[in-house]
């Protein structure tokens, strides 16, 4: 590559070497196509070939391949784009910086940089042109910054101004009661100008404003001196009578009158005669015009200047400059030169007049939305709030437009006037505030002697729960008391957080006392987790951190966490001695397995949607929970079933210990709680029970037979009621729910190793107390197979009812159907209609709707919502009222209930409408059911 460099370096009188070139530029020149040729030429690129090298290669291929020399042309092209943008970023930044070091900086040269810098093509947004760009405009910034504070200084010089010789005009005592606050502002205001002066950058501002500021400080100074001078003097004369009276008329007609002389207008000097005027030299006459003029026109010139840039304050002050300079030298000007001064001073006096008239439009429009404020008859527009905020912005406005131009009294009256008047408002506003802050205090401090007087009263109160329902009302009422300033809140908020601190110590310090006991039992519980499982402590140390909870409550999320650390413990021991009763249950498996089978099957049953499938497989299981089956397998194969209800003795009743758990929970114990409880049950159980040694299978005993009591249904006559006993007595016998406690020990002493009255069995359909009449009892079920079939007999039940509903809507539907059509073989069938329809009845209603239509009944519909206890529309409820008398006074009369088939024949036999046909149905869906 070296060599190939060399060669492209000799001169360029010798021809190309296109061999060099091509391995310079890895094939490009051999490519085949021109696609290949751009692709190696790119590649070339990435490896920053000199500008040097990029012309030769241009200068062969350009002739070959336009296409592939124009990368090459870009490539080129932005080289001496950037080249330029270097050269052009120097030069600029040098003229940058040449403005920055001059000691006066003009601000339309530097503005005139940036814009021109731009048309000429330089790179702004790169350095170091950025920066100079920066640097530039926080120069200019600060230029026009001290140009108005300037301006500002001035409009503060003539305001002061202003006010010294309003202050001459006031009475001898006002003005020395004033002369210190003069005093100040004018020192205040030099010190100010001073510190402008003093800036870094006020050789750069325009060179009016420093002849502006200095002229505002001699003037200010001058009116000061004489003000101060004049107060000297008229102090003076007020202390000595002899002393010579002040230049200022006010105060020294004050004085003669403290002197008690005679005040009287002042004798008007007599014209001494005019002396005649000497003969000027000519010579001397026009040395006076030479001098006139230059100083005219010095005067003139920046009158014509201030004009030109349209500054109305600037050209009001040269004006004024100009007419005293006037009265001067303006009887030695020359016509042209006098005409030229009138024709600036009109102008200036335009361009002021102006400037008055937009302060005068402007004045005029904050009058206008000052009367605004209130209504015609004197309503305010707006709030106390709103008023004293648009008050405050339009005073505000109002001190801005007068810094721009001449004062106007006359709508100041107006203004000031009108915003007095709309001030009554926020004055009426900000005394009902101050009356509503001053009951609210008054109604905190009422709050905070109450809360001693509790503290003091509650001294020796354990109640601790109402303690913190009263400490709690007692912050919703502080929070609720009303609104008071930011300065009192504050210093009463500290006030009541002491009181509050103190009424709530015992209780703190009892809630601390009762964590400390929590924590106690929580290590009791781990330590009865570690230790073999009694279940008699856990209960005891369950009940007594209940008796703790309801003592002394804590809040809600800290009690939740001290209890779940609580339960913790417990839960996995228990969980330990389910798994171990779990393992000690393995020999009942086949009974499981066997009742899990029959669920099964009740599912398969229930999907298939046919009742008598589900009764069937309900069947089923009931006979795999009560063990028949696996009994009648036993004694198929000759084996004693007696020796699997002895086996089974031994083993605790879980569900049966889990249901007296939830009964004998208390209420406020939480749901977590109750599961322990019934763990801890089902272990006593186990720890109680002792192996007893098998007994002869027992014959089974036949079922009781059930007797069937039917009551009196008709109106106004008592239900009968059913027998309480399996007798029909309630006689308290040994095993019923309403023995009492001593008659059960009779029936139980026979029985040795029996755990006492149990909430029944999983799997098993008896009451409490059946033990002296059911026999032997099956094997418990494990927890599995014991849920598993009461969730499909619950699904099964459900199913059932599904079915006979969706029945009943069918009966219904296809008796309306009957009746509309008038078919009496599209009549439900009675064991579809239910038992509450004999064959007689329907045969009645077959008869009805056969025959032709009569007229309607509409007293046997009425019977009907009677007798299913409907509803009667509205329209019909008057005559259903007089029906309801008329049965009223008919004795020994069949009631509604009794005759409502009858009924039903009769309102078949009218015509079918569709009023009547709906109260119809909703009377045969309750009356069929029954």
């Amino acid at each position: 590559m070296d060599r190939v460099l060399k060669r492209l370096t000799v001169t360029s009188s010798k021809p190309l070497d296109l061999a060099a070139l091509d391995q310079l530029t890895g094939g490009a020149f051999n490519a085949a196509t021109s696609g290949e040729r751009s692709a190696r030429l790119r590649e070339w690129l990435l490896s920053e070939p000199s500008e040097v090298q990029m012309h030769e290669v241009y200068r062969e291929l350009s002739s070959r391949d336009k296409g592939a020399a124009k990368i090459l042309k870009e490539k080129l092209d932005d080289i001496k784009r950037a080249h330029g943008q270097e050269a052009l970023a120097s030069d600029w930044a040098q003229k940058a910086e040449q403005m920055l070091q001059a000691p006066r900086l003009n601000i339309a040269d530097a503005l005139a940089w940036q814009r021109d810098a731009a048309k000429a093509g330089a790179p702004l947004s790169r350095e170091p042109l950025a920066s100079l760009k920066v640097r530039l405009a926080e120069v200019v910034k600060g230029v026009e910054d001290l140009q108005h504070q300037v301006m500002v200084q001035r409009e503060a010089a003539v305001l002061l101004a202003q006010r010294i010789e309003v202050l001459s005009t006031k009475p001898l005592a006002e003005a020395l009661l004033g002369q210190t606050g003069l005093q100040a502002d004018v020192t205040q205001w030099q010190a100010q100008a001073e510190t402008l002066t003093q800036n870094a950058v006020w050789l750069s501002v325009d060179l009016k404003y420093p002849a502006q500021l200095d002229a505002a400080r001699t003037q200010m100074q001058a009116v000061w001196d004489g003000f101060s001078a004049a107060l000297s003097v008229a102090t003076q004369a007020q202390a000595d009578a002899t002393a010579a009276l002040p230049p200022v008329p006010v105060w020294a007609d004050e004085i003669r009158r403290l002197r008690g002389e005679a005040v009287s207008a002042a004798a008007a000097p007599v014209d001494a005669p005019k002396a005649a005027k000497p003969k000027m030299d000519p010579a001397q006459r026009q040395a006076q015009r030479e001098q006139a003029t230059a100083a005219v026109t010095e005067v003139l010139e920046a009158v014509e200047k201030e004009v030109t840039e349209g500054h109305g304050k600037a050209s009001a002050g040269a004006a004024a400059a100009l007419r005293a300079v006037l009265k001067t030298h303006g009887k030695n000007l020359d016509t042209a030169l006098d005409a030229r001064v009138h024709e600036a001073l009109t102008a200036a006096g335009e361009l002021e007049g102006w400037q008055r008239w937009r302060a005068d439009q402007l004045r005029q429009e904050l009058v206008t939305k000052a009367e605004a404020l209130l209504g015609a008859d004197k309503t305010p527009a707006m709030g106390g709030r709103k008023m004293q905020e648009n008050l405050r912005q339009l005073r505000e406005s109002w001190k801005q437009t007068d810094q721009g131009g001449l004062p106007n009294h006359a709508l100041w009256k107006r203004f000031d006037a009108a915003c007095n008047e709309a001030y009554k408002t926020v004055q009426t506003w900000l005394d009902q505030i101050k009356q509503e802050s001053a009951a609210h205090r008054a109604q905190r401090v009422a709050l905070m002697e109450e809360v001693k007087a509790w503290t003091a009263a509650n001294a020796e109160n354990s109640d601790w729960r109402g303690q913190l329902r009263a400490l709690h009302q007692f912050g919703e009422r502080w929070r609720n008391a009303g609104h008071l300033s930011e300065k009192s809140f504050a210093e009463m908020q500290s006030q009541w957080k002491a009181l509050i601190k103190a009424a709530a110590a015992r209780v703190d310090a009892a809630q601390k006392a009762s964590i400390e006991r929590r924590q106690a039992m929580i290590a009791e519980a781990k330590d009865m987790s570690a230790a073999p499982l009694r279940v008699d402590a856990v209960k005891a140390l369950q009940l007594r951190w209940q008796a703790e909870a309801q003592a002394v409550p804590l809040d809600r999320k800290t009690e939740q966490k001290l209890w779940e650390i609580f339960r913790a413990p417990l839960d996995e021991a228990f969980q330990r001695k389910g798994a171990e009763r779990q393992q000690a249950e393995t020999h009942l498996s086949a009974r499981d397995r066997a009742v899990i089978d029959a669920s099964k099957a009740l599912d398969a049953a229930n999907a298939s949607g046919d009742a008598v499938k589900i009764r069937a497989a309900m069947a089923a299981l009931d006979a795999a929970l009560r063990g028949q089956a696996q009994q009648a397998a036993e004694l198929a194969n000759g084996q004693a079933p007696a020796a699997n209800a002895a086996a089974a003795a031994p083993v605790a009743d879980a569900a049966s210990a889990d249901a007296s758990a939830a009964e004998s929970a208390p209420a406020a114990e939480p749901a977590e709680a109750v599961e322990g409880q019934a763990d801890a049950d089902a272990v006593e159980g186990e720890a109680t029970v002792e192996p007893a040694p098998a007994a002869p299978v027992a014959a089974p005993k036949p079922a009781k037979p059930v007797v069937a009591v039917r009551g009196d249904d008709r109106p106004g006559q008592k239900k009968t009621e059913a027998p309480a006993g399996r007798d029909g007595r309630r006689d308290g016998r040994p095993g019923d729910r309403n023995a009492r406690p001593g008659d059960r020990a009779g029936d139980r002493s026979s029985r040795p190793g029996d755990r006492g009255p149990r909430s029944g069995e999983r799997g098993e359909r008896f009451p409490r107390g059946d033990f002296a009449d059911r026999g032997e009892r099956a094997p418990r079920l494990g927890d599995t197979a014991f849920r598993a079939q009461r969730e499909a007999m619950e699904r099964a039940e459900m199913s059932l009812r599904k079915l006979a509903a969706q029945a009943h809507g069918e009966t219904l539907t296809r008796l309306m159907s009957a009746w509309q059509d008038r078919q009496a073989d599209a009549l439900p069938s009675a064991q579809e209609l239910g038992k509450a329809v004999n064959a007689s009845a329907r045969q009645a209603w077959t008869q009805a709707v056969s025959t032709e239509a009569k007229a309607p009944a509409a007293t046997s519909l009425l019977r009907l919502e009677m007798a299913a206890e409907v509803p009667t529309p509205a329209e019909h409820l008057s005559e259903r009222r007089a029906l309801q008398l008329q049965l009223l006074t008919q004795r020994n009369q069949p009631g509604p209930a009794e005759t409502w088939v009858q009924d039903v024949a009769q309102v078949l036999s009218g015509p079918h409408e569709a009023n009547t046909a709906r109260r119809l149905q909703n009377v045969l869906k309750n009356l069929l059911r029954r």
